[in-house]
This record gives structure tokens, sequence and C-alpha cells, in this order.
């Protein structure tokens, strides 16, 4: 299935997300402009397009993996983009290194997935089912 997704550049040096491989599950979001990261710093990275989503749809700005090797990350990954948010997408990366990082123009800094929404209806009981696993929570495998 396809989605089409509308893509306003709002700077003529805007680069279009584009998929790396035709079945990739996200798409490249590429630095509008350089700037450097200084060490434990986050930073608003434009990218110099707004995007429209279909109704029923939102996206999701993640971390590349080759970043987050090295230290590169996204500081509230993912983020959210909501359907009705019109305005300029970015990221914010974060340097989790003591060295200064170079973000050049163009370069690829973070990926955006398009996800459909689920209508969800929370609804309030007395009790939950038992599990096995019951209410262990952070690192509960072990690990």
């Amino acid at each position: 299935m396809t989605v089409e997704i509308l893509v306003k550049k709002m700077n003529h040096d805007a680069f279009l997300p584009r998929f790396a491989y035709h079945d990739d599950a996200g798409a490249d979001l590429f630095a509008l402009e350089s700037t450097e990261i200084k060490p434990y710093q986050t930073i608003k990275v434009r990218h110099g397009i707004s995007i429209e989503l279909p109704e029923g749809y939102f996206a999701e700005i993640r971390p590349r993996s080759g970043l987050s090797s090295k230290g590169i990350t996204i500081a509230n990954a993912p983020g959210t983009i909501d359907p009705q948010y019109r305005g300029e997408l970015m990221t914010l990366l974060r340097n989790n290194t003591n060295k200064n990082y170079l973000v050049n123009k163009g370069d690829r800094v973070s990926q955006i997935r398009i996800q459909k929404i689920y209508q969800t209806k929370f609804i309030e009981v007395s009790e939950l089912s038992e599990t096995t696993r019951g209410e262990s929570g952070f690192g509960s495998t072990g690990t």
C-alpha cells in the first residue's frame, strides 16, 4: 500500500525525504544547513520542509543507527508529528560525546516513518487480568 505525503519546500535548498532502499520503513531527512554540535549539547536541525499527512496518519522522527553508534542521537526519540501540524520539520539532535560534531548541509540526520493512527478509548476498571510478568517493570528480564 502506498500513502501519499504532500511535502512543501520552505527553502529552495531543502531536500525531500528519501528512502535508501525501496522497502525501507523510514525515509531519510536531511540537514538544511551546516552546524556544529558541542559536547552534550542538543540543537534543532532544520530540514526546510513541512508535510501534510493524510487523515488517520502520523509521523515519527527516528534516529539513524549510524549516527547513534557515534553518540549522536535524537533527544526526544521518537519525535511525533501529528496530522494537523504544518510547521517546519526539525530534529532535536543531541551530541552525547565529549567532542564537537559537525553536521554538514545535506547530511542524513534522522528518519521519518509514517504510521496509521488507531483511535483508542481508555476504559477505567477496578481490576486487570493476571499475567506471569505481573508488575515486574524495568530490568524484569535481568538486563
